[in-house]
């Protein structure tokens, strides 16, 4: 099950914050094919949000083909966006929730531990792809 959070502050819309949370646990196997999303009662009811932005969401995630709804049961996950080796990933976990609490140790905030972090994908990414087309998916 994925609990749902929403940075009100954030300016990025509500529905998108839950499509963008739906598909980072499917690309780090939090959820997995068969699994079943929240009702949208019950996220309405865990954030305060209106019912249409929930099913905004899970139908734009139908949409993309992550998940399909089973009337009378749910909205199922029918798509995995994890790659392999992910499973295997809780090394590098908590060696970034390490280095996170370094950096936040060391006075930086969340903006500024996002623009490091940034910067070292971008350079990464261009340098081992030139095109810059490298990890383009949704």
């Amino acid at each position: 099950m994925i609990d749902f959070r929403i940075d009100r502050r954030s300016g990025i819309p509500t529905y998108v914050q839950l499509v963008l949370q739906v598909k980072q646990a499917l690309r780090l196997g939090d959820l997995q094919v068969g699994d079943r999303l929240p009702t949208a009662k019950d996220v309405v009811g865990a954030l305060a949000i209106n019912p249409n932005t929930v099913l905004k969401a899970y139908k734009e995630l139908e949409r993309d083909g992550l998940v399909a709804p089973r009337p009378g049961l749910g909205t199922f996950v029918v798509k995995s966006l994890a790659k392999p080796g992910m499973a295997e990933s809780s090394a590098l976990r908590r060696e970034l929730a390490r280095w996170v609490a370094d950096a936040v140790a060391a006075g930086l905030e969340r903006t500024d531990i996002e623009a490091l972090v940034s910067l070292e994908l971008e350079k990464t990414f261009i340098e081992s792809d030139p095109s810059g087309k490298q990890g383009e998916t949704s």
